[in-house]
């Protein structure tokens, strides 16, 4: 077995092959490296190919970061050849067969480990790979779970599981109170992931698993910021061994790179087009419009926002998602003359678009997003503030912080979970409410004014935490010195 020798800190990355968890990942590997650790991430081939641009940059900013190629054991599944981020797989009936393949990538993981001559000093692994626990007990490694997710969704999520307060309520929209939390948050079972819902033995047996290897890692780096969610922190931290919030991430990782003067963020002839649009136009002008790359949204549902758009009169970015690129909406924006109609007003982009450079510049004044945590984060440290349009998972904690407790966001008005893979089945908000709200977020004075001050205040508050002596850059700092006085010498 490999034996542990005296070395600089060499920390390995296991997250799971999602772009959602990806990106963090990548982005804390370049703050981790930066802050002088060796710092190596599994990845499968067709993901290790979508962040190459990772290892151009480790190399010219000198750091070390590395990845470990895995197969993703697709076809031993039942998983058709190619399907190695959740991103493509085809509907919401492979997601099962995705965990196991992601679970079987353990043997071969354990295989590798045996053969190196020295161990990693620690491993941080994804919440969603429980493996990792038993591989990092048998080769006596330090180990820490990553949370890519606010602490006030951790902790809402928490106080509902153990209270069971959701079983009291008689129908999916019957709101009810989460207990013992610094804030009156009320949701209904409609708005609660799909986890919370599960009643099923086998379900509860994986919710079981899940928290017990997160019960028994050394503790859990969160891509937060304490300033932003410090009651929800503090809330949290009860319920763990150690937090470390080292976050928001893509701050980190857009300063480090400023500092450095490496370029990270080439863009596409579309992002290109979208730059240049939003240069033309005036400070706090321009509505962007993302759902992110996993959800699904139906062509009727995407003509309403469309027209929304248009109506509220505003100069927009509106990225479809390549999930959403459907030969029906095509057709429609072709017979309708929509990008004709809106030339100079508007820009759609297809598939991908450069989010944080949209965000952080001037032209910008408002964001509708589903409320993923990665675009809340960035929307936070750009100090934009949010229409917000949750689908799944906690998106609908997020947007309750987002528009009730940092008061920097304008609801949509959605009211339930939808399958991230199959998308919506119906139309949930009209063309006339899409502009209503966009009219709302975007005002100049009354309470769009207060909500883009508040987002500023905010904005302010995260290039602190991210400084040096900040609470970020600390926290990131005691965390690499945790870790390391955790390994004999």
């Amino acid at each position: 077995m490999a034996s542990r020798n005296e070395q600089p800190p060499h920390f390995l990355f296991v997250p799971l092959m999602s772009q959602s968890h990806l990106i963090p990942f990548t982005q804390m590997a370049k703050l981790l490296a930066f802050n002088g650790v060796s710092v190596t991430i599994v990845l499968t081939p067709l993901n290790a190919a979508r962040f190459n641009m990772v290892i151009d940059q480790a190399k010219a900013l000198n750091l070390k970061i590395q990845f470990h190629i895995l197969p993703f054991p697709c076809l031993e599944v039942g998983l058709p050849e190619g399907c190695e981020n959740m991103d493509t797989l085809p509907s919401n009936q492979y997601v099962q067969l995705f965990f196991a393949a992601s679970n079987m990538l353990k043997d071969p993981f354990v295989r590798w480990l045996s053969e190196l001559e020295t161990l990693p000093t620690c491993i941080v692994s994804d919440f969603c790979l429980p493996w990792t626990a038993d591989v990092a007990s048998r080769f006596k490694i330090p180990r820490v779970v990553f949370q890519g997710i606010s602490c006030f969704a951790l902790l809402c999520s928490h106080k509902i599981s153990h209270s069971n307060v959701h079983e009291s309520v008689t129908s999916m929209s019957q709101p009810f109170v989460v207990p013992d939390l610094p804030d009156t948050i009320e949701f209904t079972k409609a708005q609660l992931p799909e986890a919370l819902l599960q009643d099923s033995g086998a379900w509860k047996r994986t919710i079981e698993i899940f928290k017990a290897a997160e019960n028994s890692a050394d503790g859990i780096l969160v891509n937060t910021f304490e300033e932003l969610e410090k009651m929800y922190v503090q809330g949290y931290e009860k319920t763990v061994k150690k937090i470390w919030c080292i976050g928001p991430l893509s701050l980190h990782d857009r300063l480090i790179l400023e500092r450095t003067r490496i370029d990270g963020n080439k863009t596409s002839v579309d992002g290109s087009e979208c730059l240049k649009f939003l240069s033309s136009n005036k400070p706090c002008s321009v509505i962007y419009v993302c759902f992110g790359s996993l959800c699904r949204i139906n062509a009727s549902q995407l003509k309403e926002i469309a027209l929304g758009l248009e109506a509220s009169g505003h100069p927009f970015i509106w990225v479809i998602g390549k999930n959403d690129c459907s030969a029906e909406l095509d057709k429609w924006l072709v017979e309708e003359k929509f990008e004709e109609r809106n030339s100079g007003r508007g820009v759609i982009v297809r598939g991908w678009a450069p989010q944080v450079e949209i965000l952080s510049h001037s032209s910008t004044g408002g964001f509708l997003s589903h409320c993923g945590w990665n675009s809340l984060l960035e929307a936070v440290s750009a100090g934009i503030p949010l229409v917000t349009w949750p689908l799944s998972a906690e998106q609908f904690f997020n947007q309750k912080l987002i528009v009730q407790v940092l008061k920097v966001g304008v609801g949509i008005g959605v009211g339930e979970v939808v399958d991230p893979m199959e998308g919506q089945k119906t139309v949930f908000v009209k063309k006339e409410h899409v502009k209503k709200v966009i009219d709302q977020l975007m005002e100049q004075s009354g309470d769009g004014e207060l909500r883009r001050n508040r987002a500023r205040e905010l904005k302010q508050m995260a290039y602190m935490a991210v400084e040096d002596g900040g609470s970020s850059s600390s926290h990131c700092k005691l965390f690499i010195q945790k870790i390391v006085g955790l390994v004999p010498s």
